[in-house]
């Protein structure tokens, strides 16, 4: 759905043309019925007449205000009240003191049991009311602000058809219902599952059977976990997704074990202990059981629901991996960016929080936070001594990050090129950190280590064992696009660190990598090809490159004489070292 070229929906009191336009040579045919065109014109006469007492600003007759989002909306009752039971309801009330009190004034949070509906929304709505027509959606406000995105089941999109859902369905336009009814049924197949939840929740409170139907069958197939389902959803709701993933056994088999059973339990008293911002209780339910913070996943729970001084507070103790993933693959910033409150972000951040890692379908912590956020919410100014625009400052706070780490990138890619970008950073990374091993051989095992980067499939870079198995481009015919995918990241995740951790420590080594990487020197460690020019030009460039090296692990060392980390294990005699192992190579 591309708002930004979406025609105008067919629900029109000149529906029987194309948007509106008559042909006025067919009113002086001599058809079998010249009385059906007359009815058309004068419907779309009408349509655009009415129409200007929306847009003229100069001549306002509207006869009351309609509050929405701060905003006064002006409407006139007599052609509210003859399109919709509502309004005719709703005016009633007040019949009798307009003359008294002037211009009437209704807040559109009053009129609605439930949901939102946002001052685009409306005014879209009232459009239809006084035309007929329905004008397409505004890019503003329903696009996000990735530019990968087709914006066709990103949040926004989606957020914008449910608050046209609930104004048609509140305010009683069932035609409105039907179309957005279909809208939303669209958005589906094609949405991530916690997008899937308003449009549950807007079919459950429109009484939408069918789309309440699909909705919970989507969630129920989905991977979303038991704790956030019955958070995020009403009980009637949440029990139609648990018969559905768990349909009635064997009468053995009915009850789940009770070891389980006594975790779950022990998790939820944790994490209604984080509700109830007691982080003391937290601690001690800790001591009472072998539960931990990360067995619990507490940090991700109050990421996504607690106040954000209680993430501080449980960041506090210690005890929680900050860059743990959970059971579908999302780290606890990534939790925090679907939530977009800044101050939990940087609090995630300053305690060591990558904002690098990606989730299994190639998103990360900004990219996730793009997809949320309207281009109206984004590019809105901050005025002096309002508060600041949260939206903004999550996604530049996260991409500075970002930019602090050149190897992050922007992971806000389709999945179709997913794969081969993933393969074009394994291949920089591999080589880097195998020339790493080459030059600084003690220096990159330490850093290696640090980052468990051993412990990972190795991908074929130039320094690959004989024999290694870890070339990505072989297919493992056991192996699932996603469990391949999951297998990569988490080996590009552990290079990262590798090299983070050899910028922090010993950073004029790396700034020598740098230079090799950028420069693209790699030929220069194959000295006898070529022809005997190319040779002696590379081998006065390979001597530079040895001088630089021997520099840098000079400096590295001297950077850590006085401290407790040993730097004795590399060769003493490293120019020599280098030299041999470019021969080897």
């Amino acid at each position: 759905m591309a708002h930004s070229a979406e025609p105008s929906s067919s629900l029109s009191f000149t529906s029987s043309l194309s948007n509106g336009s008559v042909n006025h040579n067919m009113c002086t045919s001599y058809g079998p019925d010249p009385g059906l065109n007359l009815d058309v014109i004068s419907l779309s006469k009408l349509s655009s007449n009415l129409e200007q007492l929306l847009v003229e600003s100069d001549s306002d007759y509207s006869d009351a205000d309609i509050v929405v989002e701060g905003i006064p909306v002006g409407v006139h009752r007599c052609i509210l009240a003859s399109r919709t039971k509502f309004f005719n309801e709703l005016f009633k009330k007040e019949k009798n003191s307009s003359e008294k009190e002037g211009k009437l004034k209704y807040f559109m949070s009053d009129m609605l049991p439930y949901g939102k509906v946002g001052y685009e929304a409306f005014n879209i709505f009232l459009g239809y009311v006084y035309t007929g027509k329905l004008k397409p959606s505004p890019t503003e406000v329903s696009t996000c602000v990735d530019n990968a995105c087709l914006h066709d089941s990103c949040r926004p999109a989606i957020n914008f058809a449910v608050e046209l859902m609930y104004a048609s369905s509140i305010f009683q336009i069932p035609e409105l219902v039907s179309l957005f009814q279909r809208r939303l049924l669209n958005f589906i197949g094609r949405a991530l599952v916690e997008d899937v939840i308003p449009i549950l929740m807007v079919a459950f409170h429109c009484q939408l059977s069918q789309l309440v139907t699909q909705c919970v069958d989507r969630v129920a197939r989905s991977d979303l976990d038991w704790i956030s389902i019955q958070k995020e959803l009403p009980f009637e709701l949440s029990e139609n997704v648990k018969l559905l993933r768990n349909p009635k056994k064997d009468v053995e088999n009915d009850d789940p074990p009770v070891v389980d059973t006594i975790c779950l339990k022990r998790i939820i008293r944790i994490h209604k202990a984080l509700d109830s911002d007691d982080v003391e209780l937290v601690k001690l339910l800790l001591n009472e059981s072998d539960i931990t913070l990360d067995g619990a996943n507490a940090l991700h729970y109050a990421a996504a629901y607690c106040d954000p001084k209680v993430v501080s507070e449980v960041l506090s103790l210690g005890l929680a991996d900050v860059n743990l993933r959970n059971s579908r693959g999302y780290t606890v910033l990534h939790i925090a960016a679907m939530r977009k409150d800044p101050s939990i972000i940087v609090s995630l951040l300053s305690k060591g929080a990558f904002a690098s890692d990606l989730t299994f379908d190639g998103q990360s912590a900004v990219s996730i936070c793009k997809r949320l956020t309207r281009p109206k919410d984004y590019h809105t100014k901050t005025e002096q001594g309002k508060e600041t625009n949260k939206d903004r400052i999550c996604i530049d706070v996260l991409e500075r990050e970002m930019r602090r780490n050149p190897l992050a990138g922007d992971a806000s890619i389709s999945s179709h090129t997913m794969a081969d970008d993933i393969h074009m950073k394994l291949l920089y990374l591999e080589n880097r950190v195998a020339f790493a091993r080459l030059l600084f051989p003690s220096e990159a095992k330490l850093a290696m280590d640090i980052a468990h980067a051993e412990t990972t499939s190795e991908f074929a870079g130039i320094y690959a064992p004989k024999g290694s198995n870890g070339n990505i481009r072989e297919v493992d015919l056991n192996e699932t696009p996603k469990m391949q995918n999951k297998r990569l990241l988490s080996r590009m995740e552990a290079l990262m660190k590798t090299v983070e951790m050899g910028r922090r420590y010993f950073p004029h080594c790396s700034e020598v990598l740098d230079k090799f990487m950028e420069d693209d020197l790699l030929d220069l460690f194959y000295l006898e090809k070529g022809t005997r020019e190319e040779q002696g030009v590379k081998r006065k460039r390979f001597m530079e490159l040895k001088d630089d090296v021997y520099k840098a692990f000079t400096k590295d060392k001297a950077g850590f004489s006085g401290t407790g980390i040993s730097t004795s294990s590399s060769s003493s005699s490293l120019r020599d070292s280098v030299h041999y192992k470019a021969r080897k190579v």
